[in-house]
Parts: C-alpha cells; structure tokens; sequence
C-alpha cells in the first residue's frame, strides 16, 4: 500500500523535470501497479510515500528491477479502507511516477520518493501475485484552440494571483514552488502543479486529472482556487469577528479545548491539564461570591504557569483546597419550632428553668424577625453544669450543624484570622477552620473557655481578634488572613462559654448576655443522675438494669461525701467506678446477683470517704471560728476563718495563701473590732499586748476576694469576747470600717455551697436581697437566709449567746451614768 508522506525530507533532495516536462526515454506499455489510498498523483508532482501491504511491495520490488528507470503505474482506489483492492476498485486514469528514492525501515515497511511524469489509462489487469501488472495507454492533452490565446493567459493570470493570495492565507507553499509556477506558461502544466497542492478530495482531484483539456482543466482549478481563496478570507473575518466578541471565559475554554485536543492527538496525557481541569470544575461547583472567584481563577491562572513540582505550586493548591471546601453559600434550613425546641431542651437538661425560657425567647425572636441575628449568648458556670451540652441542645432544636472550638491558652492573634500565606505552615484561623468542619454557613459555633484567652505583646491579643467575630455589625464581612477574602459570619449562631466572668476583657464581655448556670443543688444531683447518669452508665458498660441498683440514699451519700464540686462531672466518674466493677464482676462470673449500693457498702467500691463531714460532727460552737462563704470559678466553697491571739506586739498575721483584697478585708475587720472594743466590754491591756493571727485552712489553694470580711469580723468579735461562734451558720458580704455589710457576687452559688455542707443559717448583705428569687425554691427551703444591713445583725445572728455589741453597749452606758452621777454628788 502507498500512503502519503506529507513532511519532506531535508536529506533527500527533490529531483524537478526539466522546464519542458519532456521525458527523455520511452514509456513501456506494461508495469506494476502501485494503489494508493487517499492521494492522487498529478505529473510534475513529487511525493514521498510509505509503503506497507504485500500488493504494494511487491509493486514496487517488481519496479526496481524490472527497468532502470524503475517506474511504476500510479492510481487512486474508491475505497480508501479496502487492503486488498480488486481491478473494480481503482480508477482507471493514473500517472506514471519514477521512484527517486527507496529506503527500507526496520519493520519491513519500504519508504519511496515518487515523481509523477505523464498521465495513462489502464487497458489491462494481468495477475502477477501478490500485484498487478497493467497495460496502459499512454494521455495526452489536447491542443488548445488558435483562439483561446488571450483567455488561457488571462485564466493563468488569475489563478497566479489567486495562488499568491492563497499562500499569503496561511496554506504551505514552498517560496522554491511559487517561483517555478509565476514562470510556468502551459496551462495544462500550471492545473496539475496547482492541483497537487490544494488538498484537494480524491474525487475531485481524479476528475481534474482525467480532464484532457488543458484550459477546461485551469478553469476548473482556478474555480477550486477561488473557492479556497474565498474561504481562507471569510474564515478569517470570522475569526478576527469571534475574536473580539468572544468573552475571556469562551476564549480560554476555546484554547483549552484546542491544547487538549492536540494533546490527545499527540497521545501526551497531560496530568497538569488534569488537575486545572479538575480545579475550574471544583471552583464552579463551590459557588463562591465575587470576589473568591475571582481570587481562585486567578490562582488556578498562576498554578497553571508553575512547574508542578516547584515549592509555591504546593501553597497555591492549599490555598485552593481551603477556597473551595468552605461552606460559602451552603446552609441548612432552620427548624424553629417551639413545642419540639422545648421538648428537646427538656430531655436533655433537667431543671435550669431560667436558661431555658431565655433560649426559648431567642428562637421565638429569630422566628418572627425571619432569622434576625441576635445576642450572643455567654453560658457562665462552674465546669460539669451542662454549658457545651446546652449549644448542642440548641444546635439539635434548630436543626443546625453543631462544631465547638477550645479558647483556652490561646495567646496569638493569628489562632483567630490565620496566618499570612507568604508564612511557612500557614493556615486559616481557628474560626475559618470551625466553619470548613461545620461544611454549612449557619452553624451553632460555641467558643468554649472564652475566659482562658491569654495575650502576647508579639503575638498580639486574641480577644481583640474576636471583637470582629462576635459583633453583629461588622462579622458579615469578616477577613482571615490567610483567605484575604471577606467571609460571611452573620448567620452563624455563636455561643460562648465560661468559668468566670473578671477575666473575660470589657468589649468583648459588653458584646455577649452572659447567662448563669450557679450549679446543682443535692436533690437535683440525685434527680439527674437517675435519670441521665445511670442509664447511660449502665449503657457503656454493657450492664443490664438489674444489675446495679443505685438508689437515692446511695447517691446522696456518695454526693455528700466522694463528690463535693457544683457540677457532674465527678459525680458520673463514681458511678462509672461501680458500674465498671458490676461489669468486671458479670464478666469473670458470667452471671451475678443484683447488688445494691447504699451508704453502708459504698466505701467498698470507692474506698474512703475524700470529703468527711466535719461540719456534722462539730458537737460545740467554737470561739474564734467562723465559716464564710467564697465562689471560685468551679463553684461555691465553704471557708474556715480561724483567729487566735498570741503574746506578740498587736500585729495582725495572716496566712492561707490570701490575695490582697483579702488581706485588705482583714485589717478592716479588725479595726472595725478594736474600734468597737469599748463598746464590747474589751479594754485595751486585753488585745494591746496580743498578736492576732488570721488563718484560712487549705493554705495551698489561693483566695481572695471582699466577701469574707463578716466572717472575719466575726472570728475577731469571737475571740476578744470569748463567745462562740454558731457551727451551722455561714455568713458572707464585705465589711465597711464603721461596720456596714455592702453587696456581693456569686450569691447562687454560695447558698448551694452552704446546702451542701449541710449549713442551717446563712447571713447576707441586704443588697443582694433582689437575687434570692432567682434561687431555686428547694435550696431556699432547706436554708434560713437572713438579711443584714451592719455588722451588729451579724453578730447578733452568728455569736452562740445574744448579740454583745447592744448588751455591753448598754452596760456601759449604764456604768458611765453611774460614774457621771457619782462624780456629780462628790
């Protein structure tokens, strides 16, 4: 088979007849034949061809040596597919070509340059296996009317300059090729040079070379010629037109398509063009706002240029993924019904009335605003009171993705907007990050230990950072560094958590309600743990429920004396400890009785009581003691003031790890002790000559804080009158010098301390009068709350006899009319 071999070889020099055309030897009658496929070969035209089937090879071998001119008769085959074609399948007009050039490839396939030299016709098939021998008659074109001179010069003209049009268009022509047809003056000739390198479709091209008129054959390749002209300008046109109309977006997709194309017909799998591809495809799938998109096509742009394995090419593909994994637009709907919002609160938290209206009040707002953003609120509270569980309680009755994020020890800015992308290691900021796990732009985002931010003088303040966060009016357009890209904030339902209000810095605090969670009181400790804590122990244990029965007197007894704290926590890890030995018990016995725990078999599962109760054990009201009352961020504590006097020099020494504000409320209290010593029936010898020393047991947990200035007031009054302090009272409030008890904080949750500790009588300030409503009405039931206005209704409540300070007040008013009148009669 012959197929033509499109490029030319720059070693094989392309031999030209002479100006003529004449051939100088003669034609034989009889040669091989050499079909071609998909080309026909015009006289004067020069064409490497490839050769591969046997009929083609054997054509050629039969041409070689046959004669030294080693010609061989050329025709073009209807069916370009057919391999082994019958005389019925080639057109009988063909040219007779000389082989120029052979050269045989490795893989038997033979490469031939072949010269077309005049056109002949087959008269004859002869079988000369596995080719054809044919007979031809040799063609000759006809002589040219006298008078068609002027037109054959004109029609020549034309297609000349056609033909310098058609090469100025684009097309291949050789400059050598050009200068030999501006100077060919036979028709005839000029149509088969033409002809051959147009292109031309075999039919089209067999029809002209079997045309016998010279001028009927010029104008027909000049009207093929002008035809091609003719398209070569208008697709031009069309493309300079499309050019300036097609948008930035139709032309690269137009390019691409092009670059893939010509890939694909190179075989070249492009993992580069891959990967782009799959990144455009991401882009437009993440439906990013204006300006992200922008900013990712233009990054894919950059990625595009790099080398794939160069170091910024890694940032950029980073920078992409987290561009197109944020939750842009995506959201969930929203579920603000009522009823279920309170069920689902109801189930999962027992008791906290108050909280749960002031959520119920907030989704009622959010409904009928239509998803106004509100508040942010603060659960303020002791650990192990519920606060994290709340957020995914409200995150569940909304219907709302639930992601929670820790803020404790945070000290860089950078936690919060990222890390600038031109940083090693950079990466978005603790927000940005929380909202790509959440995958939805309106999640319940909770800010745990909102409290613990720290602060660096390099590394900038984080609760700064969180101004913007947290700020309904500026968060719509919040800026991470490392996206440098607005982000949208505004439908995020933010929640904050934490211990203690102080450490919490103004602004942001003035951006949050805080709502107080004090803790829990000992029924609703049992209450919850019945309910809750048990069943989902028993659960994790892989216990069944008869089991372990751990009735109410267990729980109290082990709340009481193994789990001191405001909240749950240490509470379910005993009751995990015995469910783990029931669990250790079934599985080495493989089946056990029912046991029940009660406080008389409790100390065998979780071994010596931690907290005994010596408040229950105390049998006398001692002098110079008294009990305070103190919050700490893990809830309210009984403290233990203790005074005693030593011989000394009047001093005052205090030790227990006390902060300042507290040793401040010692010294007042006791000079409003010594101001008031007269009144009391204390001279000076009694306390001029006596060190008093202060302690505050628990020596190695620090303590500060006004509210214990009563207590020690009342330590100090003890013990310069001798008279007892009442063991089961508890007091708390700041003290003034001339004797006046002002407000205090944490009220909650000393009164369920003062429960705890099995306290009868609690004595606070008459400020804070307003916020025992807000108490629960068991722990108000269980205690005697009084309310005092001096430091005189304190004493007159906490010492064991009646109040000194009116007794010895009114002693000595009567001593002194006593000695007045004596002074008067003498």
């Amino acid at each position: 088979m012959g197929s033509p071999k499109k490029e030319k070889s720059a070693r094989e020099p392309e031999p030209v007849l002479e100006y003529d055309g004449k051939v100088h030897f003669e034609i034989p009658e009889a040669m091989p034949l050499l079909p071609i496929r998909d080309l026909v070969v015009f006289p004067y035209m020069i064409v490497p061809l490839l050769v591969s089937r046997d009929i083609s090879v054997e054509a050629v071998n039969m041409a070689l040596s046959s004669s030294k001119e080693r010609l061989v008769f050329l025709a073009a085959q209807h069916d370009i597919g057919e391999e082994d074609p019958s005389p019925e399948a080639i057109y009988t007009t063909g040219t007779v070509g000389m082989i120029m050039r052979m050269r045989k490839l490795s893989d038997g396939r033979i490469k031939i340059l072949v010269q077309g030299l005049v056109k002949g016709q087959i008269k004859q098939f002869q079988k000369h296996e596995p080719c054809f021998v044919v007979q031809i008659e040799r063609i000759n074109d006809l002589d040219p009317s006298p008078d068609s001179g002027l037109e054959a010069e004109a029609i020549m003209r034309s297609v000349k300059e056609n033909l310098e049009r058609y090469a100025q268009g684009g097309k291949l022509i050789s400059p050598e090729l050009m200068l030999i047809m501006s100077g060919v003056e036979e028709p005839g000739r000029l149509a088969d040079l033409v002809a051959s390198n147009l292109g031309l479709k075999v039919l089209d091209a067999q029809q002209l070379l079997e045309l016998r008129d010279p001028l009927e054959r010029l104008r027909r390749v000049g009207a093929l010629l002008q035809k091609e002209v003719d398209l070569l300008e208008v697709q031009a046109r069309i493309q300079s037109r499309a050019k300036e109309e097609m948008s930035k977006t139709q032309r690269e997709y137009y390019l691409r398509e092009q670059l893939r194309a010509i890939r694909s017909e190179l075989g070249d799998v492009d993992q580069k063009a891959e990967e782009i591809d799959e990144l455009r495809a991401r882009i437009a799938r993440a439906k990013l706002p204006e300006e992200a998109r922008g900013e990712a096509e233009k990054q894919v742009r950059r990625l595009e240029q790099m080398h794939p394995d160069a170091a910024e090419a890694s940032v950029v593909r980073t920078y992409l993924d987290w561009l197109t994994e944020l939750p842009w637009s995506h959201t969930t709907e929203d579920n603000l019904d009522m009823k279920a919002a309170h069920r689902i609160l109801d189930e999962d938290h027992y008791d906290l009335e108050a909280i749960k209206d002031r959520i119920l009040e907030y989704l009622a707002v959010r409904k009928l605003r239509g998803g106004a953003h509100g508040p942010i609120l603060c659960f303020l509270g002791p650990p192990g009171v519920g606060k994290t569980s709340l957020g995914r309680s409200i995150a569940r009755a909304l219907g709302r993705r639930f992601v929670r994020i820790s803020l404790g020890g945070i000290r860089d800015e950078a936690e919060i907007r990222g890390h600038r992308r031109t940083y090693v290691g950079a990466l978005p900021g603790r927000i940005i990050q929380g909202m790509k796990q959440a995958n939805a732009a309106n999640p319940v985002f909770m800010l745990d230990e909102i409290d613990k931010l720290g602060s660096d003088n390099f590394r900038g303040d984080p609760s700064s950072a969180l101004l913007e966060v947290l700020d309904p009016e500026q968060n719509h357009t919040f800026r991470d560094h490392y996206l440098n890209l607005n982000f949208d904030l505004s439908r995020v339902l933010f929640i904050a958590t934490a211990n203690a209000p102080d450490p919490i810095p103004g602004p942001l605090r003035d951006r949050m309600e805080i709502l107080r969670l004090p803790g829990y009181s000992e029924d609703e400790k049992v209450a919850i743990a019945r309910r809750y804590i048990i069943p989902k122990q028993i659960e994790e244990n892989g216990l069944g429920i008869g089991y372990a029965q751990l009735g109410v007197p267990g729980l109290r007894a082990m709340i009481a004396e193994y789990t001191r704290e405001a909240g749950l926590r240490e509470l379910e890890r005993m009751i995990a400890q015995i469910f783990r030995k029931m669990a250790r018990r079934v599985a080495e016995q493989g089946t056990a009785r029912p046991i029940k725990i009660s406080p008389t078999n409790l100390s065998k599962y979780l071994g010596s009581p931690r907290f005994p109760r010596e408040l229950e054990r105390a049998e006398v009201d001692e002098i110079g003691v008294a009990r305070g009352l103190a919050w700490t961020p893990y809830g309210g504590e009984i403290l233990s003031i203790e005074a005693q006097s030593v011989p000394g020099k009047g001093n005052l020494l205090l030790t227990g790890q006390l902060g300042e504000v507290m040793k401040e409320s010692a010294h007042a209290a006791l000079s409003y002790a010594c101001a008031r010593a007269a009144g009391m029936g204390v001279g000076a010898p009694a306390w001029a000559d006596r060190q008093i020393h202060v302690h505050v047991p628990a020596g190695a947990v620090p303590k500060d804080g006004p509210s214990a200035g009563v207590a020690m007031a009342a330590a100090l009054v003890s013990l310069l009158t001798g008279i007892p302090v009442r063991r089961r009272v508890a007091m708390t409030g700041e003290l003034t010098l001339r004797g006046h008890v002002l407000p205090i904080g944490g009220l909650k949750e000393k009164l369920l301390a003062a429960a705890r500790a099995k306290i009868d009588t609690v004595v606070v300030p008459e400020g804070n009068a307003r916020e025992l409503e807000e108490v629960a009405r068991p722990i108000r039931g269980r205690l005697k709350i009084v309310t005092v206005r001096s430091m005189d209704d304190v004493l007159a409540v906490a010492l064991a006899h009646k109040a000194p300070a009116q007794e010895v007040a009114a002693q000595a008013a009567s001593q002194a009319e006593a000695k007045t009148a004596q002074t008067v009669s003498a």
